[in-house]
């Protein structure tokens, strides 16, 4: 094995012994009465054995079997990176005057080492607001990792990523990924895949750091605490922190910069309300409510494209059978398992699909210009008000299209749905105060 560097800062098992990284760490060790995964640290049930007595782990086996007989090898990063010949950042853009305070902010926590988080509004910009930093960070020779629990994330960062740092080492790892890991400078990945890192990130940035599963998963969270260096640091992006963030930011905890305004001035769209009774036995039936219906055929002779969310994986093809009886067509349907899921996305941000209906798997990380929004049955238990707010901030991100539409067809009125409501407009008081406006 003659390139070692896919072991940098990385704890991973090899098919056979390699003298360079020395012996080697068992994969699964037993600690007093019980056995532990060296690479996810999660604890084994007394039921995680193979046929031949062997204990491996169920956890992150999706990852790759690890077993009491397997071996973790690792190499300490080296940061073994050389500086690109002309400018690190080659974004062309410019930062407004609210989006250059945020940046100049997080740079500076950045280079003080602290933890840090920025809360801004959806659509505030968050990424671009972060490219002076990274920029910094990379001139240093320093490793930086994009993470986010969501691979819809990930795969529009990417090229955005590129484009802003075109001379820069980068790779892109999630599950189904079929190209091969390089050792990269800048890595943009899932957080499952931190699950492999140990002590090699100079700085972490984890976008939607309060989307499932990361906020409800000590495993994932402590992968990013593994991933980071003892001397790094990290900075959360979010558009609606959690209670635990909160309390965190109340007691001094972490570094906060604000940002209650889009980058184009304009305020949040607000969540339009509709009654929508029984929609579901009318569903039975393959039908939708009139309204609706009424809605998204004047969409479709607009062309105006638009997202349509549901509660449930299994009203999806209920749900696209119905809008076909109706004669609303060419659209297609995407959920998290779907094997065409990235293609599907991929098709409506180039504007070949006319709408997608959905479930929350886009409610976050995803932009298309000039987009309406639709949620059906908003008074699900699934549409947490952080969901509501998420989904509604899909709609006038773009500066050519501000004035975005967002209606909430529900049976009755929840407190997650009144708080989504308060929230927002809670948010458009701030951005008021900052010469925040309403499209014309």
């Amino acid at each position: 094995m003659n390139d070692l560097s896919e072991f940098f800062g990385r704890r991973l098992p090899a098919d056979q012994a390699v003298p360079e990284l020395g012996d080697g760490q068992i994969a699964v060790q037993r600690i007093g009465q019980r056995y532990q995964c060296q690479r996810c640290q999660q604890w084994l049930a007394t039921t995680d054995r193979l046929a031949n007595g062997t204990w491996y782990c169920r956890q992150c086996l999706q990852m790759g079997r690890l077993t009491s007989q397997t071996k973790l090898y690792t190499i300490s990063e080296p940061n073994r990176f050389s500086l690109p010949p002309g400018k690190i950042l080659t974004w062309q853009g410019r930062l407004s005057a609210e989006q250059q305070r945020a940046a100049t902010l997080v740079k500076t926590a950045m280079q003080q080492g602290r933890n840090q988080l920025l809360w801004a509004v959806t659509g505030a910009g968050k990424t671009e607001i972060v490219y002076p930093a990274m920029a910094w960070a990379l001139a240093q020779r320093w490793r930086v990792a994009w993470v986010s629990p969501r691979v819809d994330v990930c795969l529009e960062l990417a090229p955005r990523l590129q484009q802003a740092f075109r001379d820069v080492s980068q790779c892109l790892l999630y599950g189904d990924q079929s190209t091969p890991y390089t050792y990269s400078q800048l890595t943009i990945c899932t957080i499952h895949q931190l699950l492999r890192f140990e002590h090699a990130f100079d700085w972490l940035v984890v976008d939607e750091v309060d989307a499932f599963p990361l906020a409800t998963s000590p495993m994932l969270q402590r992968a990013i605490s593994r991933a980071e260096k003892e001397t790094g640091c990290h900075l959360f992006l979010t558009a609606t922190p959690g209670e635990q963030l909160q309390r965190q930011i109340r007691r001094g905890q972490l570094t906060t910069t604000y940002l209650p305004l889009r980058y184009h001035g304009f305020l949040l769209p607000r969540i339009d309300l509709r009654l929508a009774w029984r929609w579901r036995m009318q569903l039975a039936k393959r039908q939708l409510p009139a309204k609706l219906i009424r809605q998204l055929r004047d969409y479709g002779r607009t062309q105006q494209r638009f997202l349509l969310f549901v509660p449930h994986v299994c009203d999806l093809p209920e749900i696209m059978q119905a809008l076909n009886q109706a004669g609303i067509q060419g659209g297609a349907s995407v959920h998290a398992s779907d094997p065409e899921r990235a293609a599907k996305v991929q098709a409506m941000r180039d504007q070949q699909l006319p709408f997608l209906v959905t479930t929350t798997i886009l409610e976050r990380g995803v932009t298309f210009p000039n987009i309406a929004v639709v949620i059906l049955g908003g008074d699900d238990p699934v549409f947490s008000t952080a969901a509501l707010v998420q989904i509604a901030g899909r709609a006038g991100r773009s500066a050519r299209y501000p004035r975005g539409e967002v209606t909430c067809y529900v049976q009755s009125q929840t407190q997650a749905v009144r708080r989504a409501q308060r929230m927002i407009g809670r948010l458009n008081r701030q951005g008021k105060q900052q010469g925040g406006r309403w499209p014309q």
